[in-house]
């Protein structure tokens, strides 16, 4: 019995190695076409965009991200920047960058607090105060390469389009904890995005850099529509498509999430509150299946079920070729990056706790968001907890959950 689950679980982290292998070379493809994609030709004027940008704390290199949105080559722009209130320590930062560029910046406080998802509720505000048509959602942590705005704008010239959202990617690393995390988002969140829609056209929604026209936001219910749903981005995607009808598109450059300075427990907490939303968003066969692309904790498991010199080959084949995928979307992600020489651990330490992460998410539906203890229902449906089924559970930073779905 022992033996025949030990080669259970060394088949399956064989199948793992596998769809990574598959996951590669639909990255590969796509990057290869959208090289050679043409630029729409379009006699209209420039359609106007209003980024909005919701803050919560001090991001790592938080004025250099402002800075960038505020330099873009494009004619007809504006950043509206957001706070819950006076109090945040953004609301200063916020401030001298609208008065460095009071030409593109704004700033919005939040009016009210209509939901329990805490970026929703800023998004109300800031669509209300938005000049043009086209809302581009952008966390306060990324930057983006060049064309940003004209491929939004040129891929909204296609009236059957509905939604356009970016390959994530990360940069910036100085710690572990972020280095695991830009690994992260390279191997495992962007390259999944853009593999579920090129291998099933599965769309993968991310709120970290998400377009849409205000009309279809507006024929939607509005952002307050999403304002108890922690996984706005994956639910507003899926309502463009199944509601409205229309297509998402997955940008042709990745969007980059700066990471500099998080330790190794921030991670972990981070993901372990993804795993737990992502669990009450995919069916639980499907969440088992997904653990599949991180098959290095399986392959020990096997192993040390019934250790001989077959399984040890098994694992370390395994280890091998998780590490190349990795690294390779990781330089292929984000070019001109260097790659740390403490890379290779970064992604065996990123592995396991994610694994740690995926099997607390079998079972805990409780989160802590920014001091508010909430559980997470289907759908990713934010309530208030019942006490009798409260699981105690790590709080995390607080992040944005337009990340939680990719990969």
């Amino acid at each position: 019995m022992i033996h025949a689950l030990s080669l259970t679980l060394l088949a399956a982290a064989s199948f793992g190695v596998l769809a990574l292998a598959l996951q590669l070379f639909f990255v590969l493809r796509y990057r290869g076409s959208a090289a050679r994609a043409p630029a729409p030709v379009s006699g209209k004027a420039p359609t106007g965009i209003s980024i909005l940008k919701p803050l919560c704390g001090v991001d790592d290199d938080l004025e250099a991200n402002l800075a960038w949105f505020a330099t873009l080559d494009y004619p007809v722009y504006e950043v509206i920047l957001g706070v819950k209130d006076t109090r945040d320590p953004a609301y200063a930062v916020a401030r001298q960058a609208v008065a460095r560029w009071p030409h593109i910046m704004r700033l919005e406080l939040q009016h009210g607090e209509p939901g329990l998802n805490p970026k929703v509720n800023q998004l109300i505000t800031l669509a209300a105060a938005a000049r043009y048509e086209i809302l581009l959602i952008s966390d306060s942590n990324t930057r983006a390469g060049a064309g940003y705005l004209e491929e939004i704008a040129q891929t909204f010239e296609d009236p059957t389009v509905g939604c356009i959202s970016h390959p994530v990617s990360g940069i910036g690393e100085r710690t572990m904890g972020s280095l695991m995390d830009n690994l992260y988002q390279c191997s495992s969140a962007g390259a999944g995005q853009i593999a579920a829609k090129q291998a099933v056209n599965q769309d993968i929604v991310v709120g970290k850099s998400m377009a849409l026209r205000r009309e279809d936001v507006e024929s939607l219910g509005g952002f307050y529509s999403v304002r108890n749903v922690l996984a706005e981005d994956y639910v507003i995607g899926r309502w463009v498509t199944r509601k409205l009808g229309k297509r998402s598109v997955v940008a042709r450059s990745p969007v980059f999430n700066v990471s500099q300075k998080k330790s190794v427990t921030a991670f972990f907490k981070r993901y372990a509150r993804w795993s737990i939303i992502h669990h009450t968003c995919v069916p639980t066969p499907v969440y088992l299946a997904q653990s599949l692309l991180n098959p290095l904790p399986w392959a020990l498991l096997g192993a040390l079920l019934a250790p001989s010199a077959q399984a040890l080959g098994v694992v370390v084949g395994v280890a091998l070729a998780k590490l190349a995928h990795d690294l390779t979307l990781f330089r292929l992600m984000r070019p001109e990056q260097a790659i740390s020489r403490s890379a290779v651990l970064a992604v065996l330490l990123k592995d396991a706790l994610l694994f740690a992460a995926w099997a607390n998410g079998l079972f805990a539906r409780t989160v802590d968001w920014r001091g508010n203890k909430l559980r997470v229902l289907p759908g990713s449906k934010l309530v208030p907890p019942t006490p009798a089924l409260d699981k105690p559970m790590a709080t995390p930073e607080p992040e944005r959950a337009g990340e939680l779905l990719a990969g």
